[in-house]
């Protein structure tokens, strides 16, 4: 004597095993996530053209950089980072440009990003 499963009872416990075993994905709640940015004047010209770059941190360790002189984009790349007991390590890969690492730093002015040097890297916004 055969013994038949109906096909939508396997497919629902197919279905519910494959569920179950799926792991929750953890909530990234880093405090360098969002908008940060830093904005200079060009010296040494007749007219002065301001200089903006802009780091946008995402909750998966990416982001995307842009520079801006005037308003016209001159770099935009996307970059990696890394957080290790405070310390924030920026990779720029495709670019000519060195990782960075940089701290958080809560000021009366506002919250900064610094180079461990203590150099102002970035505003949050």
């Amino acid at each position: 004597m055969r013994f038949k499963i109906p096909c939508i009872l396997l497919l629902t416990v197919v279905l519910a095993t494959t569920l179950n075993s799926c792991s929750e994905i953890p909530e990234n709640n880093d405090p360098v996530i969002g908008i940060w940015s830093r904005t200079e004047l060009s010296a040494g010209t007749a007219q002065k053209v301001s200089q903006r770059e802009e780091w946008i941190f995402n909750d998966v360790y990416l982001g995307r950089y842009h520079r801006y002189e005037g308003e016209k984009i001159t770099i935009q790349s996307d970059f990696s980072w890394s957080e290790d007991q405070g310390i924030y390590t920026i990779e720029y890969p495709g670019l000519d440009r060195a990782p960075e690492q940089a701290i958080i730093k809560q000021k009366a002015g506002g919250i900064t990003l610094e180079t461990l040097q203590g150099e102002i890297l970035a505003h949050r916004e």
